[in-house]
Protein backbone atom coordinates (compact mmCIF):
# COMPACT_ATOMS: atom_id res chain seq x y z
CA UNK A 1 0.00 0.00 0.00
CA UNK A 2 1.25 3.20 -0.75
CA UNK A 3 2.25 5.72 2.18
CA UNK A 4 -0.65 8.29 1.05
CA UNK A 5 -3.30 5.66 1.14
CA UNK A 6 -2.75 4.69 4.70
CA UNK A 7 -2.58 7.59 6.12
CA UNK A 8 -6.20 8.59 4.16
CA UNK A 9 -7.27 4.80 5.79
CA UNK A 10 -6.30 6.01 9.20
CA UNK A 11 -7.84 9.74 9.34
CA UNK A 12 -10.92 7.59 7.48
CA UNK A 13 -10.60 4.81 10.59
CA UNK A 14 -9.93 7.56 13.11
CA UNK A 15 -12.94 9.96 11.83
CA UNK A 16 -15.51 7.00 12.58
CA UNK A 17 -15.43 7.12 16.08
CA UNK A 18 -14.72 10.53 16.95
CA UNK A 19 -15.80 10.98 20.34
CA UNK A 20 -13.21 7.93 21.42
CA UNK A 21 -10.60 9.45 19.34
CA UNK A 22 -10.97 12.81 20.71
CA UNK A 23 -10.50 11.53 24.24
CA UNK A 24 -7.49 9.69 22.81
CA UNK A 25 -6.45 13.04 21.42
CA UNK A 26 -6.92 14.51 24.56
CA UNK A 27 -4.58 12.75 26.80
CA UNK A 28 -1.72 13.59 24.25
CA UNK A 29 -2.79 17.53 24.44
CA UNK A 30 -2.55 17.78 28.06
CA UNK A 31 0.75 16.06 28.42
CA UNK A 32 2.40 17.90 25.99
CA UNK A 33 0.90 20.58 27.15
CA UNK A 34 2.22 20.33 30.61
CA UNK A 35 5.65 19.69 29.09
CA UNK A 36 5.83 22.49 27.52
CA UNK A 37 4.67 24.85 29.64
CA UNK A 38 7.00 23.36 32.89
CA UNK A 39 9.56 23.22 30.96
CA UNK A 40 9.36 26.71 29.41
CA UNK A 41 9.14 27.77 33.18
CA UNK A 42 12.18 25.84 33.97
CA UNK A 43 14.46 27.51 31.14
CA UNK A 44 12.77 30.89 31.85
CA UNK A 45 13.90 30.54 35.97
CA UNK A 46 17.65 29.62 34.02
CA UNK A 47 17.76 31.85 32.07
CA UNK A 48 16.82 34.78 34.01
CA UNK A 49 19.32 33.87 37.28
CA UNK A 50 21.97 33.74 34.58
CA UNK A 51 21.43 36.98 33.37
CA UNK A 52 21.30 38.23 36.59
CA UNK A 53 25.01 36.90 36.94
CA UNK A 54 26.19 37.65 33.86
CA UNK A 55 25.34 41.17 34.48
CA UNK A 56 27.97 41.36 37.08
CA UNK A 57 30.45 40.79 34.79
CA UNK A 58 32.51 37.64 33.58
CA UNK A 59 35.64 38.47 35.17
CA UNK A 60 35.04 38.84 38.61
CA UNK A 61 36.77 36.90 41.56
CA UNK A 62 35.66 36.71 44.96
CA UNK A 63 37.79 35.93 47.75
CA UNK A 64 35.97 34.92 50.96
CA UNK A 65 37.61 33.62 54.16
CA UNK A 66 38.22 29.77 54.53
CA UNK A 67 36.20 27.69 56.81
CA UNK A 68 38.80 27.51 59.69
CA UNK A 69 38.44 29.47 62.72
CA UNK A 70 41.29 31.07 61.73
CA UNK A 71 40.27 32.75 58.09
CA UNK A 72 40.28 36.27 58.25
CA UNK A 73 40.41 38.89 55.77
CA UNK A 74 41.08 42.22 56.48
CA UNK A 75 41.44 46.01 54.81
CA UNK A 76 45.33 45.34 54.78
CA UNK A 77 44.75 42.49 52.67
CA UNK A 78 42.55 44.67 50.08
CA UNK A 79 45.29 47.51 49.79
CA UNK A 80 47.83 44.49 49.51
CA UNK A 81 45.69 43.31 46.52
CA UNK A 82 45.32 46.71 45.05
CA UNK A 83 49.58 47.95 45.28
CA UNK A 84 51.42 44.83 45.02
CA UNK A 85 53.45 45.05 41.73
CA UNK A 86 53.12 41.38 41.25
CA UNK A 87 49.27 41.80 40.44
CA UNK A 88 49.49 42.59 37.07
CA UNK A 89 45.99 41.51 35.92
CA UNK A 90 44.15 42.68 38.71
CA UNK A 91 41.74 45.29 38.10
CA UNK A 92 39.47 46.99 40.90
CA UNK A 93 39.22 45.52 43.95
CA UNK A 94 36.10 45.93 46.14
CA UNK A 95 35.28 44.76 49.38
CA UNK A 96 32.71 44.45 51.61
CA UNK A 97 30.26 43.89 54.86
CA UNK A 98 26.63 43.40 55.31
CA UNK A 99 24.42 42.95 58.18
CA UNK A 100 20.83 42.98 58.64
CA UNK A 101 19.70 46.28 59.77
CA UNK A 102 16.23 48.21 60.81
CA UNK A 103 16.07 51.02 58.37
CA UNK A 104 12.80 53.59 58.54
CA UNK A 105 11.78 56.74 56.63
CA UNK A 106 8.99 58.60 58.70
CA UNK A 107 6.02 55.97 59.06
CA UNK A 108 7.92 53.07 56.69
CA UNK A 109 10.16 50.95 57.81
CA UNK A 110 11.75 47.86 56.82
CA UNK A 111 14.84 45.05 57.53
CA UNK A 112 16.99 44.95 55.40
CA UNK A 113 20.91 44.08 54.36
CA UNK A 114 22.62 47.24 55.22
CA UNK A 115 26.45 46.89 53.43
CA UNK A 116 29.44 48.67 53.94
CA UNK A 117 31.51 49.31 50.82
CA UNK A 118 33.85 51.36 49.41
CA UNK A 119 34.15 53.81 46.53
CA UNK A 120 35.39 50.64 44.20
CA UNK A 121 32.45 48.53 44.86
CA UNK A 122 30.27 51.21 42.33
CA UNK A 123 32.70 49.88 39.44
CA UNK A 124 33.79 46.58 40.37
CA UNK A 125 30.58 44.85 41.10
CA UNK A 126 28.60 46.55 38.00
CA UNK A 127 26.15 49.35 40.28
CA UNK A 128 25.46 52.02 38.08
CA UNK A 129 23.35 54.53 39.75
CA UNK A 130 19.97 56.53 39.03
CA UNK A 131 19.76 59.31 40.63
CA UNK A 132 22.55 61.52 43.18
CA UNK A 133 25.71 59.94 43.47
CA UNK A 134 27.81 56.97 44.89
CA UNK A 135 29.90 56.55 48.06
CA UNK A 136 33.06 58.39 47.41
CA UNK A 137 36.88 58.19 49.29
CA UNK A 138 35.89 61.42 51.40
CA UNK A 139 33.23 59.61 52.80
CA UNK A 140 34.88 57.22 54.41
CA UNK A 141 37.81 58.68 55.50
CA UNK A 142 35.38 61.30 57.14
CA UNK A 143 33.26 58.36 58.32
CA UNK A 144 30.07 59.71 57.10
CA UNK A 145 26.36 58.59 57.65
CA UNK A 146 25.66 58.50 53.84
CA UNK A 147 23.32 55.94 52.58
CA UNK A 148 23.14 55.06 48.68
CA UNK A 149 19.45 53.54 48.29
CA UNK A 150 18.77 50.15 46.34
CA UNK A 151 15.84 50.93 43.62
CA UNK A 152 13.66 48.15 45.49
CA UNK A 153 13.36 49.56 48.91
CA UNK A 154 13.79 53.41 47.80
CA UNK A 155 10.39 52.73 46.35
CA UNK A 156 9.07 51.13 49.16
CA UNK A 157 10.84 53.71 51.80
CA UNK A 158 9.71 56.86 49.81
CA UNK A 159 6.85 55.28 47.05
CA UNK A 160 7.11 58.46 44.27
CA UNK A 161 9.19 60.70 46.18
CA UNK A 162 12.99 61.73 45.42
CA UNK A 163 15.01 60.35 48.35
CA UNK A 164 18.12 61.77 47.63
CA UNK A 165 18.81 64.23 50.53
CA UNK A 166 16.16 63.49 52.69
CA UNK A 167 17.12 61.65 56.23
CA UNK A 168 16.55 58.10 57.41
CA UNK A 169 17.34 56.29 60.04
CA UNK A 170 19.26 52.93 59.99
CA UNK A 171 19.43 51.61 63.68
CA UNK A 172 17.76 54.13 65.28
CA UNK A 173 20.95 56.30 63.55
CA UNK A 174 20.53 59.24 61.17
CA UNK A 175 21.47 58.73 57.74
CA UNK A 176 21.80 61.03 54.19
CA UNK A 177 20.65 59.58 51.11
CA UNK A 178 23.20 60.35 48.53
CA UNK A 179 22.21 58.00 45.76
CA UNK A 180 19.29 55.39 43.98
CA UNK A 181 21.09 52.46 42.60
CA UNK A 182 19.60 51.78 38.83
CA UNK A 183 17.18 48.73 38.91
CA UNK A 184 18.57 45.29 37.94
CA UNK A 185 14.79 44.22 36.95
CA UNK A 186 12.70 44.08 40.06
CA UNK A 187 13.44 39.79 39.88
CA UNK A 188 14.26 37.94 42.68
CA UNK A 189 17.70 37.15 41.94
CA UNK A 190 19.02 41.25 41.89
CA UNK A 191 19.20 41.28 45.50
CA UNK A 192 20.77 44.55 45.10
CA UNK A 193 17.29 46.38 44.50
CA UNK A 194 16.67 45.78 48.09
CA UNK A 195 19.81 46.64 50.17
CA UNK A 196 21.30 49.88 50.94
CA UNK A 197 24.92 50.39 50.70
CA UNK A 198 27.03 52.82 53.28
CA UNK A 199 30.55 53.44 54.05
CA UNK A 200 32.75 50.42 55.07
CA UNK A 201 34.74 52.59 58.04
CA UNK A 202 30.86 54.00 59.08
CA UNK A 203 29.66 50.16 59.11
CA UNK A 204 32.43 49.50 61.31
CA UNK A 205 32.32 52.14 63.57
CA UNK A 206 29.11 53.77 63.54
CA UNK A 207 26.82 50.30 63.20
CA UNK A 208 29.05 48.07 65.12
CA UNK A 209 28.70 44.71 62.90
CA UNK A 210 32.55 44.93 61.32
CA UNK A 211 34.88 43.20 63.63
CA UNK A 212 38.64 44.10 64.22
CA UNK A 213 41.59 42.17 63.96
CA UNK A 214 44.86 43.46 65.53
CA UNK A 215 43.23 47.04 65.15
CA UNK A 216 42.82 46.66 61.16
CA UNK A 217 38.86 46.02 59.68
CA UNK A 218 37.43 42.90 58.56
CA UNK A 219 35.79 42.03 55.30
CA UNK A 220 33.39 39.07 54.66
CA UNK A 221 33.97 39.25 51.13
CA UNK A 222 36.66 40.82 48.23
CA UNK A 223 35.04 41.44 45.27
CA UNK A 224 38.50 41.47 42.38
CA UNK A 225 37.89 42.15 39.03
CA UNK A 226 40.22 40.52 36.16
CA UNK A 227 41.54 43.03 33.50
CA UNK A 228 39.76 41.34 31.25
CA UNK A 229 37.99 37.38 31.12
CA UNK A 230 41.12 36.08 29.91
CA UNK A 231 43.07 37.21 32.21
CA UNK A 232 41.00 35.50 35.12
CA UNK A 233 43.19 32.49 35.53
CA UNK A 234 46.49 34.63 36.24
CA UNK A 235 44.56 36.93 38.67
CA UNK A 236 43.43 34.11 40.89
CA UNK A 237 46.67 32.81 41.48
CA UNK A 238 48.21 36.43 41.68
CA UNK A 239 45.44 36.53 44.47
CA UNK A 240 46.45 33.51 45.70
CA UNK A 241 50.76 34.31 45.80
CA UNK A 242 49.84 37.58 47.56
CA UNK A 243 47.32 36.44 50.02
CA UNK A 244 49.66 32.97 51.38
CA UNK A 245 52.63 35.68 51.49
CA UNK A 246 50.67 38.22 53.75
CA UNK A 247 49.18 35.36 55.64
CA UNK A 248 52.63 33.37 56.11
CA UNK A 249 50.76 30.21 54.79
CA UNK A 250 52.79 27.39 54.49
CA UNK A 251 49.98 24.49 54.65
CA UNK A 252 46.57 24.83 54.06
CA UNK A 253 45.01 28.29 52.88
CA UNK A 254 42.59 29.93 55.75
CA UNK A 255 40.74 31.52 52.41
CA UNK A 256 38.77 30.42 49.52
CA UNK A 257 38.97 31.87 46.00
CA UNK A 258 36.17 31.66 43.25
CA UNK A 259 34.93 33.04 39.92
CA UNK A 260 31.72 34.02 38.31
CA UNK A 261 32.56 31.25 35.74
CA UNK A 262 32.72 28.22 38.19
CA UNK A 263 29.31 29.86 39.67
CA UNK A 264 28.03 30.21 36.51
CA UNK A 265 28.36 26.52 35.41
CA UNK A 266 27.37 25.39 39.11
CA UNK A 267 24.09 27.23 38.89
CA UNK A 268 23.82 25.96 35.04
CA UNK A 269 24.16 22.51 36.59
CA UNK A 270 21.68 23.05 39.12
CA UNK A 271 18.43 24.67 36.63
CA UNK A 272 19.38 21.99 34.18
CA UNK A 273 18.51 19.38 37.13
CA UNK A 274 15.40 21.64 37.61
CA UNK A 275 14.43 21.69 34.19
CA UNK A 276 14.71 17.46 34.28
CA UNK A 277 13.13 17.21 36.83
CA UNK A 278 9.91 19.72 35.99
CA UNK A 279 10.44 17.83 32.61
CA UNK A 280 10.48 14.34 33.91
CA UNK A 281 7.10 15.21 35.82
CA UNK A 282 5.42 16.18 33.44
CA UNK A 283 6.24 13.12 31.18
CA UNK A 284 4.45 11.37 33.18
CA UNK A 285 1.49 12.67 32.18
CA UNK A 286 2.64 12.29 28.64
CA UNK A 287 3.10 8.50 29.42
CA UNK A 288 -0.79 8.64 30.76
CA UNK A 289 -1.36 9.58 27.07
CA UNK A 290 0.48 7.32 25.34
CA UNK A 291 -1.47 4.55 27.39
CA UNK A 292 -5.08 5.73 26.70
CA UNK A 293 -3.90 5.95 23.23
CA UNK A 294 -3.08 2.03 23.56
CA UNK A 295 -6.14 1.10 24.94
CA UNK A 296 -8.02 3.13 22.52
CA UNK A 297 -6.21 1.04 19.44
CA UNK A 298 -6.77 -2.46 21.56
CA UNK A 299 -10.47 -1.48 21.46
CA UNK A 300 -9.92 -0.96 18.01
CA UNK A 301 -8.54 -4.10 16.84
CA UNK A 302 -11.46 -6.00 18.64
CA UNK A 303 -14.19 -3.47 17.12
CA UNK A 304 -12.39 -4.30 13.38
CA UNK A 305 -11.78 -7.95 13.68
CA UNK A 306 -13.79 -8.69 10.87
CA UNK A 307 -12.57 -6.00 8.57
CA UNK A 308 -9.15 -7.19 9.03
CA UNK A 309 -10.32 -10.66 8.31
CA UNK A 310 -11.76 -9.22 5.15
CA UNK A 311 -8.74 -7.26 3.94
CA UNK A 312 -6.25 -10.26 4.83
CA UNK A 313 -8.55 -12.16 2.58
CA UNK A 314 -8.60 -9.85 -0.11
CA UNK A 315 -4.69 -10.36 -0.12
CA UNK A 316 -3.67 -7.44 2.31
CA UNK A 317 -0.44 -8.89 4.11
CA UNK A 318 0.70 -8.45 7.69
CA UNK A 319 3.14 -5.60 7.01
CA UNK A 320 -0.66 -3.44 5.31
CA UNK A 321 -2.24 -4.40 8.83
CA UNK A 322 0.36 -3.14 11.21
CA UNK A 323 1.33 -0.24 9.27
CA UNK A 324 -2.56 1.08 9.13
CA UNK A 325 -2.53 0.70 12.92
CA UNK A 326 0.78 1.95 13.76
CA UNK A 327 -0.36 5.27 11.32
CA UNK A 328 -4.01 5.54 13.39
CA UNK A 329 -1.62 5.43 16.35
CA UNK A 330 1.09 7.96 15.28
CA UNK A 331 -1.55 10.36 13.86
CA UNK A 332 -2.96 10.15 17.26
CA UNK A 333 -0.01 10.93 19.08
CA UNK A 334 1.15 13.97 16.21
CA UNK A 335 -1.54 15.67 16.14
CA UNK A 336 -2.20 15.95 20.21
CA UNK A 337 1.33 17.03 20.11
CA UNK A 338 0.96 19.47 18.03
CA UNK A 339 -2.04 20.94 19.30
CA UNK A 340 -0.51 20.68 22.87
CA UNK A 341 2.70 22.72 21.41
CA UNK A 342 0.33 25.03 20.45
CA UNK A 343 -1.45 25.07 23.84
CA UNK A 344 1.86 25.38 25.39
CA UNK A 345 3.16 28.22 23.84
CA UNK A 346 -0.01 30.17 24.38
CA UNK A 347 -0.09 29.20 28.07
CA UNK A 348 3.75 29.73 28.35
CA UNK A 349 3.41 33.45 27.30
CA UNK A 350 0.09 34.13 29.46
CA UNK A 351 2.34 33.23 32.39
CA UNK A 352 5.48 35.59 31.59
CA UNK A 353 5.63 38.27 33.32
CA UNK A 354 2.87 37.11 36.05
CA UNK A 355 4.10 39.14 39.51
CA UNK A 356 4.93 36.79 42.34
CA UNK A 357 5.29 38.89 44.82
CA UNK A 358 8.16 41.33 46.45
CA UNK A 359 8.83 42.91 43.10
CA UNK A 360 9.23 39.33 41.88
CA UNK A 361 7.63 38.12 38.29
CA UNK A 362 7.68 35.07 36.76
CA UNK A 363 9.46 34.56 33.56
CA UNK A 364 9.05 31.95 31.14
CA UNK A 365 11.20 31.02 28.02
CA UNK A 366 9.61 28.64 24.66
CA UNK A 367 12.18 27.22 22.58
CA UNK A 368 12.05 25.45 19.72
CA UNK A 369 13.69 22.03 20.92
CA UNK A 370 11.24 22.14 23.51
CA UNK A 371 8.59 22.00 21.13
CA UNK A 372 10.44 19.22 18.58
CA UNK A 373 11.62 17.36 22.16
CA UNK A 374 7.75 17.05 23.05
CA UNK A 375 6.78 16.45 19.19
CA UNK A 376 9.21 13.70 18.99
CA UNK A 377 8.10 12.29 22.49
CA UNK A 378 4.68 12.24 21.41
CA UNK A 379 5.64 10.54 18.13
CA UNK A 380 7.33 7.81 19.66
CA UNK A 381 4.75 7.53 22.21
CA UNK A 382 2.16 6.94 19.71
CA UNK A 383 4.49 4.37 17.76
CA UNK A 384 5.76 2.29 20.97
CA UNK A 385 1.93 2.11 22.35
CA UNK A 386 0.39 1.59 18.90
CA UNK A 387 2.77 -1.47 18.14
CA UNK A 388 1.26 -3.98 20.50
CA UNK A 389 -2.31 -3.40 19.26
CA UNK A 390 -0.88 -2.95 15.69
CA UNK A 391 0.89 -6.79 16.06
CA UNK A 392 -2.53 -8.23 17.55
CA UNK A 393 -4.06 -6.83 14.64
CA UNK A 394 -1.45 -8.28 12.15
CA UNK A 395 -1.43 -11.73 13.69
CA UNK A 396 -5.24 -12.07 13.03
CA UNK A 397 -5.45 -15.08 10.63
CA UNK A 398 -8.11 -14.56 7.79
CA UNK A 399 -11.07 -17.11 8.94
CA UNK A 400 -10.97 -16.75 12.48
CA UNK A 401 -11.82 -12.82 11.84
CA UNK A 402 -13.98 -13.31 9.54
CA UNK A 403 -15.67 -16.05 11.80
CA UNK A 404 -15.22 -12.99 14.75
CA UNK A 405 -19.02 -11.81 16.03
Amino acid sequence: MKLLDIVRMALFSLGVNKLRSGLALLGIVIGVTAVITLMSIGKGVQDSITSRLESLGTNLIFVMPGEEANGKLTLRDVLALQSDPNAKSIGGVAPEVSGFLQVAYQNENKRATIMGVTANYHSVRNTPIDKGSFISSLHLSNISNVAVLGYGIAEELFQDKNPVGKKIKIAGKRFTVIGILKSKGGESFSTIDDRVLVPLTTAHYRLNYSKSLDGEIEVDVISVEAKSPENIDEAISEIVNILRVRHKITEEDDFRVTNMQEALEALESATNAIVFFLGSIAGISLLVGGIGVMNIMLVSVTERTREIGVRKALGARRIDVLFQFVSEATLLSMGGGGFGVFLGFMISKLLNGIPLGDNATLETTFSGDIALLALTVSASIGLFFGIFPAFRAGRLHPIEALRYQ
